[in-house]
């Protein structure tokens, strides 16, 4: 497989980490690439599964406006600082 990497920040992590790792940088981006894809489906996955619970009225969307009004500003902000 042949890499062509226009960004050069990203050629060099790249280089990087063939330079940490011992490896061919075609390994690394294949690595990478089914790592992409698996969490890629997952994430389809659960979208999915959450696009039919609300389409089946299993759940009830809530109005993120609303949510946020609800909170106070001090719990909004102790949220926010948690995260």
């Amino acid at each position: 497989m042949e890499v062509h990497l226009n960004n050069p920040d990203l050629r060099a992590k790249l280089d990087q980490w063939v330079a940490e790792t011992g490896r061919l940088a075609d390994e690394l981006v294949e690595d990478a690439m089914a790592g992409y894809f698996d969490e890629l489906a997952q994430i389809r996955g659960m979208l999915d599964s959450r696009y039919d619970d609300l389409k089946s009225d299993k759940v009830k969307p809530i109005d993120g406006e609303a949510f946020f009004d609800s909170l106070g500003e001090e719990e909004l902000l102790r949220q926010r600082s948690l995260g």
